[in-house]
């Protein structure tokens, strides 16, 4: 069946070291999530220094990850994805050691969230450059369905959990320091793998150098981009999307669940848990089944109109209301989420796939700062639900929009995408 067919991958000794590094690694960023929403309230911040470190790690985000897809394309995935993750392991130990000693201020937050955010930029592009070099192709839809379930149950369910235990009984500073002996975990098990060399045709790649190769390298990728309608408009859409979404997620949803039910760093923790079953629940029933003959159609819609429960994180006063509306939105984002992975692999040629993948990832992020440094202060203007409220209709209009206007509804019917391959495994069966 199509959900066991997902775990194949980890037959794969390098792939599996891999895999488990990225879980443990995952979690780890589900539990720094919850420590700083809480080491920030614990120094006596509210919304708008909570949203100073977001936005922070976002700028560190948003301005290397152009950069990162070079390096995963000239360098060694391996290498980079080792220092990034020994970087990121690094401050954070350095962040706990501060808390510890109580001399811990919200600056010293906003510094580590930047260079945090600047390795990220770094790790995935890296990740997803070294994937294709460890399987078969047959194999890589299997793995990126089940990286698609791995993440929210690692990163948004499993990590918050822990990350409230954490600082619900102990504190702040000792979910920071778990948090960062994952990130030298996964670096671990990536240094254990043994890659096979880079194909001989990434020589020739090599030979090109200095700026003039880089930013002929940049307007390839985003010529093709503003000439292929249906992508630059799910660019713009991804977008927008960010803008309405991420900020009140990350800088609002701890202080709406202090001021509408009550709850704590347990409560903030399950709600972002709820967020991430959900997701892994979207991921698998998607992954499952043969894709839409109206994909495009479906991915927007899913996005756009799964959106809408969102609303309920504003209004709702118990948690597990809250909990219900995080849960439908982390599914259907994940939904669209896969969809939208498949139609890059295999809509984008595959001498411009890294490069479109790092501007699918740079533009889609691109107001990510925008919308963390918004929060707070709309927050402050117009009260929390009315941001939340927002948050939950505004990716309804532009969902529809982008459908108009990337013409998708004709495009994919053009360009079907519904065809399953047989699978060997059960041909030979």
């Amino acid at each position: 069946m199509a959900e066991w067919r997902a775990v194949r991958p980890l037959r794969h000794r390098d792939y599996r070291l891999l895999w488990m590094g990225l879980a443990v690694a995952l979690i780890g960023s589900g539990l720094w999530l919850v420590a700083l929403a809480w080491q920030v309230i614990e120094l006596g911040g509210g919304p708008v220094q909570l949203s100073v470190v977001t936005t922070a790690y976002s700028v560190g985000l948003v301005t290397c990850v152009l950069f990162g897809g070079i390096a995963a394309d000239r360098l060694s995935q391996r290498t980079v994805i080792v220092a990034a993750d020994t970087v990121r392991g690094v401050v954070l130990v350095m962040l706990a050691a501060l808390a510890f000693t109580e001399v811990l201020a919200v600056w010293h937050l906003a510094v580590g969230a930047v260079i945090i955010g600047a390795g990220e930029a770094f790790l995935i592009p890296a990740y997803t450059a070294l994937v294709p070099r460890l399987l078969p192709e047959e194999e890589l839809l299997a793995a990126n369905g089940l990286e698609g379930t791995l993440r929210p149950l690692a990163q948004q369910a499993t990590g918050p959990a822990l990350g409230g235990i954490a600082v619900a009984t102990l504190s702040p500073g000792v979910a920071i320091l778990v948090a960062g002996l994952t990130y030298f975990f996964s670096a671990a098990c990536v240094l254990a793998m043994q890659v096979r060399p880079a194909p001989a045709a990434a020589a020739a790649d090599d030979q090109k150098t200095g700026i003039a190769a880089l930013a002929a390298d940049f307007r390839e990728g985003w010529g093709y981009v503003r000439k292929t309608r249906w992508l630059l408009a799910s660019l713009l859409f991804g977008t927008a999307f960010v803008l309405f979404i991420l900020g009140p997620m990350e800088v609002l949803l701890p202080f709406a669940i202090l001021d509408q039910t009550g709850g704590g760093a347990g409560a903030y923790g399950f709600v972002l848990a709820a967020f991430g079953i959900g997701g892994a629940i979207g991921a698998l029933a998607i992954s499952s089944r043969r894709l839409p003959r109206r994909y495009m159609t479906v991915m927007m819609l899913v996005w756009g109109f799964g959106s809408a429960p969102f609303v309920l994180l504003g209004i709702a006063g118990e948690v597990w209301q809250m909990a219900i509306g995080a849960a439908i939105v982390g599914a259907t984002m994940s939904v669209g989420m896969v969809i939208w992975g498949t139609l890059l692999q295999r809509r984008i040629p595959d001498h411009l796939r890294g490069r479109i993948s790092s501007l699918d990832f740079f533009v889609s992020l691109l107001l990510m700062p925008v919308s963390m440094a918004l929060a707070g202060p709309a927050s402050s203007l117009f009260g929390v639900t009315a941001v939340f409220v927002a948050a939950g209709i505004g990716p309804v209009i532009a969902c529809l929009i982008a459908l108009w206007l990337g013409r998708m509804q004709a495009d994919e019917l053009a360009h079907p995408l519904d065809a399953i391959t047989p699978d060997p495994v059960e041909v030979a069966a």
